[in-house]
């Protein structure tokens, strides 16, 4: 009975893990089926004056084997790259900040790691220590996207304070590819 319980528990783990591959497998999939197009968004919370009345496309640029750049211009600033890494069981997304120039700002590469596999249309990031060395106040940033057949959402919430910030993309409608991100490199 104890090697039969033994059994059943080690099957129900190789389940576990399999789902949780599948989640991440699934949310990985329906973002590069993406891959080349882009989209125009729209501010659903938090516009500041810094995106105000300016056009904001995503491009899915790039999608070589675990790892997906997604640019975001706003407006004529093509400064900011979501960059997301897969893992076995999780997706590491970090904003790749760069000047007209193609140098790396001060504030780069901050984001975080999935601490669970999510779902196939949400993964979460919460701050990683690289961004609280960068942003100490960033120490309670938790970045969220969600993706399905027609929209992907880019999401930030500062925990404890009132700061959220959310952009909608319809990915039904693609748009002209924009001009590549600053420091791009073919």
């Amino acid at each position: 009975m104890k090697k039969i319980l033994t059994i059943v528990l080690i099957l129900a783990s190789l389940h576990v893990s399999a789902q949780e591959q599948n989640n991440v497998l699934k949310f990985w999939s329906t973002l590069q089926k993406h891959c080349g197009k882009a989209y125009e968004g729209v501010i659903t919370e938090g516009a500041t004056d810094d995106f105000k009345g300016k056009l904001l496309v995503m491009h899915i640029i790039s999608c070589k084997q675990g790892e997906i750049k997604i640019p975001f211009h706003v407006g004529e600033n093509r400064s900011r790259t979501w960059v997301l890494t897969k893992k076995e069981k999780n997706i590491t997304l970090k904003h790749d900040h760069r000047h007209e120039d193609g140098s790396e700002d001060k504030v780069t590469q901050y984001g975080g790691t999935s601490t669970n596999s999510g779902s196939a249309n949400m993964q979460i990031f919460p701050a990683d220590e690289e961004t609280i060395k960068t942003i100490p106040a960033a120490f309670g940033n938790v970045w969220w996207i969600t993706v399905d057949e027609n929209s992907f959402t880019y999401n930030l919430r500062r925990i404890g304070t009132d700061r959220l910030f959310t952009v909608k993309f319809d990915l039904t409608k693609p748009v002209d590819l924009p001009p590549s991100p600053w420091g791009w490199k073919n």
